[in-house]
């Protein structure tokens, strides 16, 4: 599977040739540096490991220090590897862009964490609608959960019960984006609608 990382810069919105207006997503995808080769002989199966954006050195392990150096380049501030990669010519220190994988037309999948929201509600968490009426005696209930479980038996609350919590900050793929336009001398990428994750959050992009 060919892809690239990428990050997110944001949202816009394009005209295509019948005159609809179409909302896309501006992706920053690479350049990407080869960190890693991976060969069925050697490893089991084929893979290139690919790296995205600098990081300082100050918060780079000495392990990742002395990966780093084999393949010539400074720390990377995201690693991902790619198996059957289709480019098979590349080696440690090549780098690959945007251009290299995605054409205008391909049907990409995205991969990113989404908008971390916090301890929520059930209402906000699981769309449950609330008891929408004031009146019959109902103070600050409006936003309840409800029942939640059984009286005697079984005296417990069943696994996978729908209740508040912490939302966001999952990881979600996005499949089958359009890709719209490309501007290899930016390392851009037009993606036909959204992509999860906040502006400058790091995504995956896969063919």
């Amino acid at each position: 599977m060919n892809g690239l990382i990428g990050k997110k810069i944001g949202m816009t919105n394009i005209f295509d040739p019948n005159g609809r207006n179409v909302a896309c997503t501006i992706v920053e995808v690479g350049p990407c540096v080869v960190t890693q080769v991976k060969t069925q002989e050697d490893d089991g199966y084929s893979a290139l490991q690919l790296g995205f954006g600098e990081a300082k050195l100050k918060n780079t392990s000495k392990a990742q220090q002395g990966h780093f150096e084999k393949s010539g380049t400074g720390p990377k501030q995201s690693l991902v590897e790619f198996r059957d990669f289709n480019i098979v010519e590349k080696k440690i220190g090549d780098v690959i862009k945007v251009d290299e994988v995605f054409s205008i037309g391909d049907l990409v999948d995205a991969v990113g964490t989404t908008k971390g929201k916090g301890f929520q509600g059930v209402v906000k968490r699981h769309g449950f609608a609330g008891v929408n009426d004031a009146t019959h005696g109902q103070h600050n209930r409006q936003r309840a959960p409800g029942s939640i479980g059984a009286s005697s038996f079984p005296s417990r609350v069943f696994k996978g019960m729908r209740m508040a919590g912490r939302t966001g900050g999952n990881r979600v793929k996005v499949r089958k984006l359009r890709v719209l336009n490309i501007f290899p001398e930016k390392n851009l990428i037009l993606i036909k609608g959204a992509i999860p994750g906040h502006k400058g959050g790091l995504v995956i992009i896969q063919k």
